[in-house]
């Protein structure tokens, strides 16, 4: 049989034909690829028995068999083909389409020559044998050398090829990447050796060959690809300490540590060039060509930074590999940034309005942001107003200002804001550098970058600084807050009793209750802190206590912001001006539609109370009470179910007298709780059900006086045990906490145990007092919940922004509905009524009915008739 057809029916043979003719075939096909002298007939032949026969050879006759008889030809073979690429490159042109087709050819062929070797490589790794280096000698030889000369090759192949490496480009790129694959498998495979003992003389100095050709290996790739040089000396590096023992005397340490410092000497001159060529008119032109690609370098730092610690969306690795990659990638990315800082388009890019990134990019935007903030201050103006200001005509790419675009994206950080998330801090002189949370990390880079503005953009910070605080997202609030007062602090006084000034007329001209109004009331008592005490009266003047429409302002604030020869006056002059109004509405037969201001004055006693306390003048305290008193006999429980003004009222009269429980009559203690045992069985709001927690909470500082303890002293273990099984976890938590403040200081201790009959009440005070985590969320499932809610309030902030876009009006508290003839009033009389008569009329059923009261019917009758008639 010819040679041509013993290879086609060898071909077809199945792998049981292979093992039957393993005997004669085999020995025939190793005669064949020796003695041919033709390279296509010798990969060929090469193929089959990698293919067919090395699967039967057994692992201990493979390398005698197989890798001896074979693989020194490989190298061989290798070498002439590389000869043939070196003596015809200088040839290869577009148009002698011949030898460009042979050239071709020629590296096909090294090409599948590694494809042999990595297939063999493979198949070893496959084995579960203990491996020596005996045992794949020639493999190893092979290996070597077919990779130092493939990758010098490849190093080579610019100057060898000339101007026309273009026309082999795409193979030596196929040939590097086999070789990348050969050497990724082979260091696996040498990973696996065993050196026995120190018996094994010839083991350790074929394990000390192969130190010296990895360190060969080195010098060649580390001018090509860093991550190969870098995985091969962490190879070499791992082998050599895993074979510590029996060759580092062998070892030659004076070539290891040599081939090292030449490398890492090599990367730094690297380094230093690419940084001289950037300084260079071209390298400075080169960057003209990235405008169209700015998209790109921006897309490439939010993916990059989105999968190292600590992006919640980041792999999860190890400490070690975690570390590593967050301290170096950075060092990078910030070079680029450093490079595109003053460029227009990408300025554009990254500040460009409507970005439509995924959340999962929000939080590398960020710190983007906030790194472009940290450079800006050693910039030019010119590079400085690109970030500041905006785009500032029609024909401009649009992009926002910085702050705006930072405080956009802070918001949208919701999922890291709510965790751990941990940044390096700020150094400070004789202090370690520690981590810090995303919010402090933002808030000290942005009030630092505050000092370096000039005063010219001052105007433009403080409109941003309004927005956010303006805004409904609570930690950006908080945020420019944090900023603001900052701000104040930092320039001077003047410029603080100024922005005080503004804000405590945005604060009296807020409409009814409103997040702004909450955010806008915050800032202005954190700043009046920080007011000087000149401005502070000229404060107190512009904005009068004595005047009942600016006790909107004043409800606001902490009266202990103000000096001490301030506060006894203030207090005193809200405290009556409160006082006045709420006798002026008694006075007025106590009409609905002007209770909201008399909730203005009710709030603004609370702020009064909440600041002094049980310190607050005997005289005024008496005054409130007997205000309380006196409104406490005009409110029912059906107004606090029916009409949202009314249970405002009640919320604060109940905060008023669990502030001044101590001076609060008895009979005024047993009107509330009555008053609380008809209310909250009926489900009041939360807001009314918080107060009244308050109020039972502050129950325990007192002795209930005897003539109304049989009043009081029953209802409060169904009040407690009520609120105690709310099903609203608000609710449910200050339950607890007003409890538990009752239970600690109340001398009624009977109380206490009465309001736990119930075992799942008790159990959940025991829980409570002993901190105990009834509900345990692993890290995982935390961020995966918080994701989902990042999305869910994306969305809905920017639907928020998109209403006030679209409708600016929508922001603002929906104004009153027109009165018509009184309806809203007759409802409410009507209502009232109603509920009245139908509490006579199950009192009537009840039993015998007084003289007198069946008198004072036949009256209402006479009334009913005539209002019938209309008189």
């Amino acid at each position: 049989m010819s040679q041509n057809c013993l290879l086609e029916e060898v071909c077809q043979w199945n792998e049981e034909m292979c093992k039957r003719k393993m005997g004669h075939v085999f020995p025939e096909l190793i005669c064949i690829y020796q003695c041919s002298e033709r390279s296509s007939e010798q990969l060929r032949v090469l193929k089959i028995l990698t293919d067919k026969f090395l699967p039967h050879i057994s692992f201990a006759e493979k390398e005698q068999t197989f890798f001896s008889q074979t693989l020194p030809k490989v190298i061989i073979l290798f070498d002439e083909l590389a000869n043939k690429l070196s003596q015809q490159a200088g040839g290869l042109s577009s148009q002698n389409t011949e030898l460009q087709a042979a050239l071709r050819n020629t590296i096909q062929s090294q090409i599948q020559l590694l494809e042999v070797l990595v297939n063999i490589v493979h198949h070893v790794c496959t084995l579960e044998e203990t491996l020596t280096l005996a045992s794949i000698h020639s493999l190893s030889l092979a290996a070597f050398h077919v990779l130092k000369n493939t990758f010098s090759h490849c190093k080579d192949s610019e100057t060898l090829y000339s101007g026309r490496l273009h026309l082999v480009a795409d193979l030596l790129q196929s040939l590097f990447k086999e070789a990348y694959s050969l050497q990724k498998s082979f260091m696996e495979l040498l990973d696996r050796i065993v050196l026995e003992s120190a018996d094994a003389t010839g083991d350790i100095a074929c394990m000390v060959i192969v130190v010296h050709n990895v360190l060969k290996i080195c010098p060649v790739i580390s001018k090509m690809d860093h991550a190969l040089h870098a995985n091969t000396w962490k190879f070499l590096i791992k082998i050599s300490v895993k074979h510590r023992k029996l060759i580092e005397t062998k070892l030659p340490h004076d070539e290891l540590v040599a081939g090292l410092c030449e490398d890492i000497l090599y990367s730094f001159n690297s380094c230093l060039q690419l940084a001289e060529q950037v300084n260079q008119p071209a390298g400075m032109e080169f960057i003209d060509f990235l405008s169209k690609s700015c998209h790109i370098l921006h897309h490439l730092y939010l993916q990059m930074y989105s999968k190292i610690a600590p992006s919640l969306y980041a792999p999860i690795l190890s400490d070690g590999p975690c570390d590593q990659i967050a301290s170096v990638v950075p060092v990078a990315l910030d070079a680029l940034v450093s490079q595109l800082l003053f460029f227009r388009p990408f300025v554009e890019m990254v500040l460009q309005d409507n970005q439509d990134f995924s959340l999962e990019l929000t939080f590398p935007q960020c710190l983007l942001l906030m790194n472009v903030m940290g450079k800006l201050p050693s910039q030019s103006w010119e590079v400085q107003s690109l970030w500041y200001s905006g785009s500032q005509f029609s024909e401009e790419r649009p992009r926002l200002p910085l702050f705006n675009v930072l405080f956009h994206n802070f918001q949208r950080c919701y999922a890291e804001l709510s965790l751990p998330v941990q940044l390096l801090g700020v150094m400070i002189k004789g202090q370690a550098q520690q981590n810090i949370s995303l919010y402090e990390y933002v808030c000290t880079q942005l009030c630092s970058f505050i000092t370096s503005l000039p005063a010219s953009l001052f105007p433009a910070l403080e409109c941003t600084l309004l927005d956010a605080v303006l805004s409904p997202h609570m930690l950006t609030a908080l945020l420019a807050t944090d900023a603001w007062c900052f701000l104040a602090r930092y320039g001077s006084a003047e410029l603080c009793a100024h922005h005080i000034s503004l804000i405590a007329q945005l604060v009296k001209s807020c409409c009814g209750e409103c997040y702004q109004l909450s955010h806008l009331s915050l800032l202005l008592r954190r700043m009046l802190f920080l007011m000087s005490a000149d401005h502070q009266v000229v404060f107190v003047e512009r904005f009068s206590p004595k005047e009942t429409s600016n006790l909107l302002l004043w409800r606001q604030v902490n009266v202990k912001a103000l000096t001490p020869e301030l506060q006894k006056p203030v207090t005193s002059d809200i405290t009556r001006t409160a006082i006045d109004q709420c006798l002026k509405w008694q006075s007025s037969k106590c009409a609905l539609g002007e209770l909201e201001q008399v909730n203005v004055a009710l709030a603004a006693l609370v702020a009064v109370c909440h600041a002094h306390g049980e310190a607050l003048n005997l005289g005024l305290q008496l005054s409130i009470t007997e205000t309380l008193c006196q409104m406490w006999t005009v409110i029912t429980v059906e107004q606090v179910l029916s009409q949202h003004c009314i249970q405002q009222t009640a919320a604060l009269l109940l905060s008023l007298v669990a502030l001044l429980i101590r001076v609060v009559g008895p009979t005024s203690i047993a009107q509330v709780v009555l008053f609380l045992s008809s209310l909250l069985p009926l489900n009041p709001p939360d807001h009314v059900r918080l107060a009244a927690l308050d109020f039972l909470g502050s129950l325990g500082k007192i002795v209930i006086p005897p003539d109304v303890q049989g009043t009081v002293l029953p209802k409060l273990p169904c009040l407690f045990a009520s609120l105690l099984a709310d099903k609203s976890w608000l609710i449910l938590q200050h339950a607890l906490q007003g409890f538990t403040l009752f239970a600690e200081e109340t001398c009624h201790e009977a109380v206490v145990p009465h309001s736990l009959e119930s075992g799942g009440i008790k159990n959940k005070v025991v829980s409570f007092l002993n901190k105990v985590i009834t509900t345990v969320e692993c890290k995982e499932l935390q961020v995966e919940r918080l994701k989902q809610e990042n999305n869910i309030l994306d969305a809905h902030f920017t639907s928020l922004n998109m209403c006030a876009v679209n409708d600016p009006v929508v922001m603002e508290p929906s104004a009153k509905r027109a009165r018509l003839e009184h309806c809203e009033e007759y409802e409410s009389a009507l209502q009232t009524a109603e509920n009245a008569f139908k509490t006579l009329q199950t009192l009537i059923q009840e039993g015998p009915v007084p003289e007198r009261i069946m008198v004072r019917l036949q009256a209402l009758q006479t009334i009913i008739m005539d209002l019938n008639n209309g008189r």
